[in-house]
């Protein structure tokens, strides 16, 4: 009976073990099977386009002067976003790309404008100057490296989650905007030097010598041909009624031309304007970007492998243009519509190199911009300048006033003032109680809409309007110790086109488009921050998000 029962158990006991080892197989085909459709699914490319200085409205303002390939087909066949905003203040080129690519703000990835006052070293820096390395390409301009930037970015982390397999590359005109987005750990970066260069370079952050490819693009003679001939617009003048007239009181001056009209001889233009510096200020300047991205997409083989790459485009000419003709001018018109035939030459490439239904692309905008003061005061729309200099008189008699010293202030810029902190210790004086004293006083002085301490930022929350935005743009360890805002509608700048860099609907809202693998057909006036597109991208590819990432997923946008 006792070998009966024994039998039995030992029998039980293997038919258990098998049980176990089938569950076990059969869990671990499962997982495997997971693994690998959720690999499958991933895209082989994603493609980040930025256009610099792209307000929403374009895209209503100029719809019917696209095309059926470009901008059209994103909004067509993707999700578009029509109620997307920075979250922050300054919306300047530097934050709005590294907000973007990071999923969070300067509060906490630390590049808080294009440049700064460096509170320890006592000097002006700029946000991706580097000593330690040195140009690749060029004699100058590749001193550059991303390390001011403090946390990690969605391109990190796309080539971090395949232990650094895979390829991320960014490409702009602006050395920044290639810079900050490709992220710490980028295979490259590449920028175009102007003047006498005419040549795409990077730094030996990334490499000690360009690529072939690189070299033969360069040698090509295609930034010569850009500048050697006229810029007319692409389509009969009278049909640009979105427009001011060509020839208004609003628009800035090439050196060389007396009128801001049409048509523009590059060619002599070229000798006035700091040559192939020229280049950035026309539309070509957007050309030559997107033959560049697809000489890195072919060059790279980007697409091909069984990893996730990652293309960071910035396209910067829009900034140029903005700032020198306004958002106004026929100039502007004509250079988005020369834009929307780049993105359907761009979408055409993708489709046949890397394959529809293979590629993910976002489309947005690093900032928006203002339309010229000058010409906002003629409608009687309540706006105009701020007075720089004069503002520091007013708050060196304000220091005078009540501390009897005019080394109070160490520093006015980018809207804050910086104290000397050994000049008050020095007069026993309290910091917080200095900062406050000023920022009550400045408030007075004409335009300053808002005045805030570092110490108020520091220790309230504010949970909306104005005052968020300062304080998500603020960064204990960097900032001023004082930060104000101007009025609406006024900007520090010359009274001819235009800038950006405030907190206001005219500076913060952009364009939000994605478009491709994984992605829904659809639109949402829903209200999302800049800083949610890192997220998505993450959750796209189900990877972690940047690691100082404050947005959120968009979950409507995907499928």
């Amino acid at each position: 009976m006792k070998k009966i029962f024994l039998l039995i158990t030992v029998s039980l006991l293997f038919t258990n073990c098998i049980s176990v080892k089938s569950n076990l197989t059969a869990t671990a085909v499962k997982q495997n099977n997971l693994q690998s459709e959720i690999t499958q699914k991933r895209p082989k490319l994603i493609v980040g386009v930025v256009v610099d200085q792209m307000r929403y409205d374009y895209l209503v303002k100029f719809y019917n002067k696209f095309g059926e390939g470009g901008f059209k087909r994103l909004l067509t066949n993707g999700y578009d976003l029509k109620n997307a905003h920075y979250n922050y203040i300054p919306t300047y080129t530097a934050v709005g790309h590294t907000s973007i690519y990071t999923g969070t703000t300067p509060t906490n990835h630390g590049i808080i404008s294009n440049d700064w006052y460096d509170k320890y070293q006592k000097k002006s820096i700029y946000c991706v100057n580097d000593a330690n390395y040195k140009t690749v390409g060029a004699t100058y301009g590749g001193n550059k490296s991303p390390q001011r930037m403090l946390t990690t970015t969605i391109t990190d982390q796309v080539r971090l989650a395949q232990n650094m397999h895979g390829k991320t590359i960014g490409i702009a005109l602006k050395d920044r905007s290639a810079i900050l987005p490709a992220g710490h750990t980028a295979t490259a970066a590449y920028w175009f030097e102007g003047n006498n260069v005419g040549k795409f370079i990077t730094s030996t952050f990334y490499m000690n010598t360009l690529p072939q490819w690189v070299v033969n693009f360069n040698n090509s003679g295609k930034a010569d041909n850009y500048l050697n001939q006229t810029w007319n617009t692409i389509n009969d003048i009278s049909t640009y009624t979105e427009s001011l007239p060509d020839n208004n009181n609003y628009e800035g001056l090439f050196k060389g031309k007396t009128t801001p009209t049409f048509s523009y001889n590059l060619k002599e233009l070229r000798k006035t304007n700091n040559n192939f510096d020229l280049l950035k200020a026309i539309p070509f300047g957007n050309s030559i970007t997107t033959d560049f991205a697809e000489a890195a997409i072919t060059g790279e083989n980007l697409g091909k492998s069984n990893y996730t790459d990652f293309l960071a485009i910035s396209y910067s000419s829009t900034d140029y243009v903005g700032h020198k003709f306004g958002t106004n001018a026929i100039e502007l018109e004509d250079t988005y519509i020369r834009l929307d035939k780049e993105l359907e030459t761009l979408l055409n490439f993708l489709d046949e190199h890397v394959g529809k239904g293979n590629y993910t692309l976002f489309l947005t905008a690093d900032h928006a911009a203002v339309p010229n003061p000058s010409y906002l005061n003629d409608l009687k729309i309540p706006s105009g300048y701020f007075k720089s200099e004069e503002f520091k008189k007013y708050v060196k008699a304000t220091t005078l006033k009540y501390f009897n010293s005019d080394k109070i202030v160490e520093n006015i810029s980018n809207y804050q003032i910086f104290l000397n902190k050994e000049e008050i210790k020095a007069l026993g004086l309290d910091v917080n109680k200095v900062a406050q004293i000023i920022a009550d006083e400045i408030i007075n002085f004409d335009k300053v809409y808002k005045s805030v301490t570092a110490h108020t930022l520091q220790t309230a929350n504010f949970s909306s309007g104005l005052m968020q935005t300062i304080q998500n743009g603020y960064n204990q360890k960097l900032s001023g110790d004082i930060l104000f805002v101007p009025t609406p509608g006024v900007v520090s700048y010359g009274k001819k086109g235009t800038t950006h860099g405030s907190g206001y609907n005219y500076d913060t809202h952009v364009p939000l488009i994605f478009y491709g693998n994984s992605i829904k057909k659809g639109s949402s006036n829903v209200y999302y921050p800049i800083t949610n597109i890192a997220p998505t991208i993450s959750s796209l590819l189900n990877i972690n998000e940047p690691d100082g990432c404050t947005g959120q997923t968009i979950i409507e946008v995907l499928k």
